[in-house]
């Protein structure tokens, strides 16, 4: 993610439309956009499943993605596990409150649900969950003597966070089933995951494991393309429902688990009808955002993109203006973003118009590069680069540095 300086003669209209294009760069490259590389598309290889334990009936890889994909668990609560290691240097805590500064909405509140996302961008966090249905969620980050709850009952979402004592409400029609949070569980992010098949990647059965007390066969995804900074990816379907139990993402260079998500506690019984309730405390300061504002917090990426025979991107089906441009094919998509803004300068300080403390920050962490599209800053992590041009242009992927410059020479 990039802050971009603007003209000091920019008019007050175009400096929001540069503001909203730095946020929805953001959304992408912490941590929507390591949700977003699981989306990768996924090529079947048959396999059998390993003796192991518990004891289960061998399964081919396609048995148990049908078993996925038929999956309808409507009723459960329990408690998830996340633990984020992206590679992000150690500052204290500054890196997260840096991210989620550059993430909230214009109001600043501590309680809308895209400012707390990016909490879960770095270390390890407790997630409790539980659905009803598709109209009844709850989604509560445990946090020191503190606690964020995001609900959606009907047509309200309601956010809380207990130690700012703020409160965002939103309507929509649209059920939250999609949201960041969401997303964040290991069902959200194993939809992503096998949202398109093709040939690009294997999936086998890897053998059985115990997950939150239940049974599980291990389904383990690997990219076939080089280029990619994404090793593997293995997640845990309970073999009973179908249910993604726990997901896990290990970067090409090895090491730690970028994404390691799971239950350690699950109940499929229905949860109270209490626990969608809620009733807004005493004192607190209430934000509350009109229309269908709910379902817009994110914008998904637009995978329909594909580039024609000339190697260019091609037509965009069903793009709005908010989605990126998609290069590249499955685990080697880079997505491409025109804020109309200015990249950050060589040696920008964190003291500049043209981000602040993140501007410094990110700054700090960023190459310098140069190609036939000029020049840009490419920041790293264990699995999602970014480079931006001098120019305004953003490219995001799962791909290596060099394959970020060679994507944006061949975009010229």
């Amino acid at each position: 993610m990039a802050p971009y300086e603007t003209d000091d003669s920019t008019d007050t209209g175009e400096a929001d439309e540069l503001r909203s294009g730095r946020r929805r760069a953001a959304r992408y490259i912490v941590p929507v956009t390591v949700v977003g590389v699981a989306a990768a598309t996924i090529g079947l290889v048959p396999a059998l499943a390993d003796s192991g334990d518990p004891s289960l009936p061998k399964i081919t890889a396609q048995q148990l993605l049908d078993k996925v994909a038929k999956s309808d668990v409507q009723q459960l609560s329990g408690t998830v596990k996340i633990s984020t290691d992206l590679g992000l240097p150690d500052l204290g805590g500054l890196e997260s409150s840096l991210m989620s500064g550059a993430t909230r909405s214009g109001d600043g509140s501590s309680a809308d649900p895209t400012a707390k996302l990016t909490e879960l961008a770095t270390g390890t966090h407790t997630l409790r969950v539980a659905a009803d249905g598709p109209d009844k969620q709850k989604v509560s980050l445990l946090e020191n003597a503190a606690e964020y709850s995001l609900i959606h009952n009907g047509k309200d979402v309601w956010g809380y966070d207990s130690q700012s004592n703020e409160v965002y409400h939103a309507t929509t029609s649209v059920a939250p089933a999609k949201s960041d949070e969401t997303r964040a569980t290991p069902k959200g992010l194993t939809d992503e995951a096998l949202k398109s098949v093709d040939d690009t990647t294997s999936v086998t059965v890897d053998g059985t494991e115990h997950v939150a007390g239940r049974d599980a066969y291990k389904l383990l995804i690997k990219p076939k393309q080089s280029g990619t900074t994404v090793g593997t990816i293995s997640v845990a379907v309970d073999a009973r429902t179908g249910l993604p139990l726990k997901f896990t993402l290990t970067p090409a260079s090895g090491g730690a688990a970028v994404v390691d998500v799971g239950f350690t506690q699950l109940s499929l019984a229905k949860p109270a009808a209490s626990t969608f309730d809620f009733k807004t405390p005493k004192g607190a300061k209430v934000t509350t955002e009109s229309g269908d504002s709910a379902s817009k917090t994110t914008p998904a990426p637009d995978h329909s993109t594909r580039p024609d025979k000339s190697g260019k991107p091609g037509k965009d089906l069903g793009k709005s203006a908010d989605d990126p441009t998609v290069l590249g094919k499955g685990w080697n998509s880079i997505a491409v973003f025109d804020t109309g803004g200015k990249g950050i300068p060589s040696g920008s300080s964190s003291g500049s118009s043209g981000g602040g403390d993140l501007g410094g920050f990110l700054s700090s962490l960023g190459d310098q590069v140069k190609g036939s599209f000029g020049s840009g800053t490419v920041y790293s992590t264990r699995l999602i680069n970014a480079l931006v041009t001098d120019d305004g242009k953003v490219y995001v992927g799962a791909v290596t540095k060099s394959a970020l410059v060679k994507a944006a020479d061949a975009a010229k």
